[in-house]
């Protein structure tokens, strides 16, 4: 089975250096995307399939195609995702200390194909090891020609920094993290315009995730046929998997995009815990749709998660057993949204606190049964269309999604003035 995000990645951590990523054809895919048309390299990444890593699943060359093809001879930007504040996610951290080369190849390539002479890694503070690992790097990379004013002899000139964020969950929203970069609060922006026209500094901009430009080299490299070959589902190439929860072995896995649930839980992470046994799951991060043990033989591609009813996301699973509570799971995961709100409109920041208060009433023994439809009409308030942004419509789909598979369980809070699971 093929790994070609992972395959150097050392077992001790430690990153992959210049020039045992040199040796393993690392920079070939920059190579032959400098001796192409920047419009060229968009339809080979276009044909290829690849579909952003990031959560939302957009055709990735699709994207890069909605920047003007023709330039104004002002500057266009190339951003990074690399906040990753998702609850239960992990992935891009893998990469970014492990094989920090990857990343620079890939976003070369990308800044080449959208004409972007500045590119900007937009990096979680939290994450020291990453930092170190990407300015050191960073360094070889210039020094060897990969950056700088003439990238590998060509015309291309690449300047690329590495900024520092202050942590926010909303830095993962694309106009929030281009408001945050500007020294602005990280609040959404009006779409449109879409950063692709008017973005960094009212220039066109393209946000691309850690793990989708990741898969750019190989793609340069091998083609776009074979990077379809690495996949069992409709959805193109390998993705990175992680699994959380009381399972005896969790951890993130590369693996063909289109695995099964049962092949993540039971065969990679090892199944439940000794003694429990699978309530559902959260397939793609907190933000998303918890599912049924039902679901354990579905396909883990973008398509299929949604006809089941949720969002592969970030690809991460978080695993629900018999021994623990879902309104304190649940519970959990509202109070971090709650947190996190950037406050811009009034859904958002007066109604995820108002779920918070009417799950910890039911926790602690103080609630009613009006408080569980209280908490499903604020699912609807804070539905998709209802708020500025996507924010508060994935803050309560873990939420919206466990009143229907765990009703029962908010039913006996009420009834037993108490949790039953303390």
């Amino acid at each position: 089975m093929a790994t070609p995000l992972t395959e150097r990645i050392r077992p001790d951590g430690t990153a992959v250096a210049l020039r045992d990523y040199e040796s393993a054809g690392g920079y070939r895919g920059l190579r032959k995307a400098l001796n192409l048309a920047p419009r060229e390299v968009i339809e080979l990444v276009t044909k290829s399939g690849l579909r952003g890593r990031g959560g939302a699943g957009f055709p990735t060359g699709q994207k890069w195609s909605f920047v003007p093809a023709e330039s104004d001879g002002k500057p266009r930007y190339l951003v990074v995702n690399a906040d990753e504040k998702e609850p239960g996610t992990m992935k891009d951290r893998l990469l970014l200390e492990g094989d920090p080369h990857q990343l620079i190849e890939g976003l070369a390539i990308a800044a080449y194909a959208i004409g972007a002479s500045t590119a900007f890694i937009f990096l979680r503070r939290e994450y020291g090891r990453s930092a170190e690992a990407l300015s050191a790097a960073m360094e070889e990379a210039e020094a060897k020609g990969y950056l700088g004013e003439r990238v590998l002899g060509s015309g291309f000139k690449l300047e690329l920094r590495l900024h520092l964020s202050s942590g926010r969950y909303m830095c993962g929203e694309e106009t929030g993290l281009l408001n945050a970069l500007e020294g602005k609060r990280a609040t959404p922006r009006n779409k449109p315009p879409f950063p692709q026209v008017s973005g960094l500094w009212g220039r066109p901009t393209v946000v691309n995730n850690v793990e989708t430009l990741c898969n750019l080299p190989h793609i340069l490299r091998e083609g776009p046929e074979w990077y379809k070959t690495l996949s069992s589902s409709p959805d193109a190439g390998t993705k990175l998997y992680g699994a959380s929860g009381h399972l005896r072995a969790p951890g993130i896995w590369e693996l063909p995009m289109g695995v099964t649930v049962r092949q993540i839980i039971e065969e990679k992470a090892g199944g439940l815990a000794e003694g429990r046994v699978l309530r559902g799951f959260i397939p793609g991060g907190a933000s998303t749709d918890f599912l049924g043990p039902d679901k354990l033989d579905l396909s883990l591609d973008f398509d299929s998660v949604a006809k089941a009813g949720s969002r592969l996301g970030t690809g991460t699973i978080v695993a629900l057993d018999d021994k623990t509570c879902p309104v304190g799971m649940v519970l959990s995961l509202e109070r971090f949204f709650a947190r996190e709100s950037c406050g811009w409109c009034t859904p958002c920041r007066e109604g995820l606190p108002w779920i918070v208060r009417s799950l910890e009433a039911l926790e602690e023994g103080r609630g009613e049964m009006s408080d569980i439809d209280i908490l499903e009409e604020l699912c609807r308030k804070l539905a998709p269309g209802r708020t500025f942004c996507a924010f508060a419509p994935g803050a309560v789909e873990p939420l919206g999604s466990a009143l229907k598979l765990f009703r029962e369980d908010f039913e006996a809070h009420v009834r037993g003035k108490s949790c039953p699971w303390k």
